[in-house]
Formats: structure tokens, C-alpha cells, sequence
């Protein structure tokens, strides 16, 4: 079952997957496509022709401009900005008003089961890596790699992260090799890339 109530704005057009629900005031735009058990919390909009895999939850306020694609899994934040312009103008050089056709289109890539947290700005085009996070308020102007943790304006690397979410440790005496708190899983990181490996 999806669940829309009544103050939200959701076009025939767009595609809900089962389970998912719609809150007040949020809007889902045209050939958008969510996919199963998605959360869209209060206020927050989906650009027109968005792709938003299963299990994903946007929370409220947020904007997520076409055409963004959303991998499974994905957190976005209250009052989070996927931004879709390079160029950003309400009128053209001559003074006339900007249409469609003025302007091309550039979407950021969330891959599988990252987070953006509240209050960040993913400038197009950016890819954020599977598992990585964005820290709360960060700026992000450059693709993050899987499992990173990046913070600031602009956003930097601070660390890495596991599938939890959760800062990882280096092991010591264990160059490169990094283990989760939470779960115990390992991590190594190699040429600037962080994989899971066997316990």
C-alpha cells in the first residue's frame, strides 16, 4: 500500500513504489519514480523524472532537483539541496526571462546506502560514493569516494565510515587497515579506496 495524504502534491505521472509514503505539503513531480518502502517527509520536493531506488528516506524540507538518481538505501536530510544548474540565472544576457531550452540539466548521483546530512548543498554535477556521509551543513562540490566522511565548505575528506555510519578506527600496526566500532567489520584502503574485507 502507498500512503499520500491529502495536502501533498503528487502527479498522476509519477511512479510510487509500495510501502512508500508521501507526507504533508510534500510534492513528487512528473515521471519521478520512487521505489519501494521510500519515506518523503513534510515539505520536501522530487524534481520532475528523479530515479529513487527502494528503502530510501528524504527528510523534511528537502530538495531534490531533476534529474537527480538515488540509489537504494539512501538518507537525505532535513532541508538538504541537490542542485541541478551549472550556470544559475533568471534571465538570459539580453534581458529575457530563461526557458527550458536556455539551460542544461546536471543531476547529482547518490549511490547505495549513503547520507547527506541536514542542512547540505551537493552542487552538480557530484557523485557521492556508496556508504560514504556527508557531514551536517557541508558544501559538496566534488565526488566523494564509497565510505568517505567529508565535512566543511567546501567539503573535505575527514575520515572514513562503514556501512553503519559509524567513523572508523585504524587498527594499530595495521597500516591501511581500518575496523568499524560498532560492528567489528574491516576495512582496507588502498590507492585512495576503502573496501570491506573478511573478518
Amino acid at each position: 500500500m502507498v500512503r499520500i495524504v491529502d495536502s501533498a502534491d503528487v502527479s498522476p505521472e509519477a511512479e510510487i513504489g509500495e510501502g512508500s509514503s508521501v507526507w504533508h505539503l510534500a510534492q513528487v513531480r512528473e515521471h519521478a519514480k520512487l521505489g519501494e518502502n521510500c519515506i518523503i517527509g513534510r515539505g520536501a520536493y522530487i524534481g520532475e523524472g528523479v530515479q529513487m531506488g527502494n528503502n530510501c528516506k528524504v527528510q523534511n524540507y528537502a530538495l531534490v532537483y531533476e534529474p537527480a538518481v538515488v540509489e537504494d538505501g539512501v538518507f537525505v536530510g532535513p532541508a538538504v539541496v541537490l542542485t541541478n544548474d551549472h550556470f544559475p540565472r533568471a534571465i538570459n544576457p539580453d534581458g529575457t526571462i530563461k526557458s527550458a531550452s536556455d539551460w542544461e540539466q546536471v543531476g547529482v548521483t547518490i549511490r547505495r546506502g549513503a547520507a547527506i546530512g541536514a542542512r547540505s548543498v551537493c552542487v552538480a554535477p557530484v557523485e557521492i560514493g556508496k556508504w560514504a556521509l556527508v557531514a551536517a551543513g557541508s558544501t559538496v562540490v566534488k565526488d566523494v569516494p564509497p565510505f568517505a566522511l567529508v565535512a566543511g565548505v567546501p567539503a573535505r575528506q575527514i575520515g572514513w565510515v562503514g556501512t553503519a555510519g559509524v567513523k572508523l578506527e585504524e587498527v594499530a600496526g595495521r597500516e591501511g587497515l581500518f575496523r568499524c566500532p560498532q560492528t567489528g567489520n574491516l576495512y582496507k584502503e588502498e590507492n585512495g579506496e576503502l573496501m570491506e574485507v573478511a573478518n
